[in-house]
């Protein structure tokens, strides 16, 4: 039986997120000024074809299954990856600190000059629109961050952590996964995230923090050309 995280982007926008998709029941999408993410609803060919008539001219969509991703010959392949997905094998306690304050719309651009910096994953100036972020500052300068991106039922991605390279070893980006861990395991969710298969160092940190792997995924951007 599939797991709902098995294709996480379909089954955010058929839940916690359908007032945000666009499409219909055989395929949907994030708007792209938020996130790039979309989904159709199955394998078959009426939902693949609505699935390649999301995006228009110029337009990307990322594709995040555990599945082997089909073939949309419509759209330009361009690039494809291995992701892990990773979750938390236990609820994680409510964390108070004063240090770590909630990021807003007048936020928005230093975030997206931190995500263009670090390299997250994929980021835009309405990340805030998906869940709630949270940074640290020093000086009035955001250096650190993590907040939530897509949510299905039961569940929340902790997404965005990223500190920058000037402020990185002293311990900010692990106390904002565990914050940001807390907030999400407060509402009787579970916390899950995503990672580059090959960033074993991060998957090692994860591990260390509480999450395990629970599946292997694929990811791939595609493109409408015309």
């Amino acid at each position: 039986m599939s797991h709902i995280l098995d294709r996480p982007v379909w089954s955010a926008l058929r839940t916690a997120h359908a007032a945000l998709a666009e499409g219909g029941e055989d395929a949907r999408r994030y708007p792209p000024s938020i996130v790039p993410f979309a989904a159709s609803a199955d394998n078959s060919a009426g939902s693949l074809t609505a699935l390649e008539d999301l995006p228009a001219s110029g337009e990307v969509m990322a594709l995040v299954e555990a599945e082997p991703i089909a073939a949309l010959p419509e759209l330009t392949t361009v690039s494809d990856a291995k992701l892990v997905q990773m979750i938390a094998e236990r609820p994680y306690p409510r964390i108070v600190d004063g240090r770590i304050v909630p990021l807003t719309e007048t936020d928005a651009e230093d975030m997206l000059a931190l995500a263009t910096l670090t390299k997250p994953g994929p980021f835009t100036l309405r990340a805030q629109s998906l869940g709630a972020f949270w940074g640290m500052k020093i000086d009035g300068r955001l250096v650190a961050m993590a907040g939530q991106r897509m949510r299905q039922t039961g569940f929340a991605e902790l997404s965005g952590l990223c500190t920058h390279p000037d402020f990185q070893g002293r311990g900010f980006g692990k106390l904002l996964f565990r914050f940001v861990a807390g907030e999400i395991s407060a509402r009787d969710e579970t916390a899950y995230l995503h990672a580059y298969a090959a960033n074993s160092s991060a998957i090692s940190l994860y591990t260390a923090l509480g999450f395990r792997l629970r599946a292997e995924m694929n990811f791939r951007i595609v493109k409408r050309d015309r």
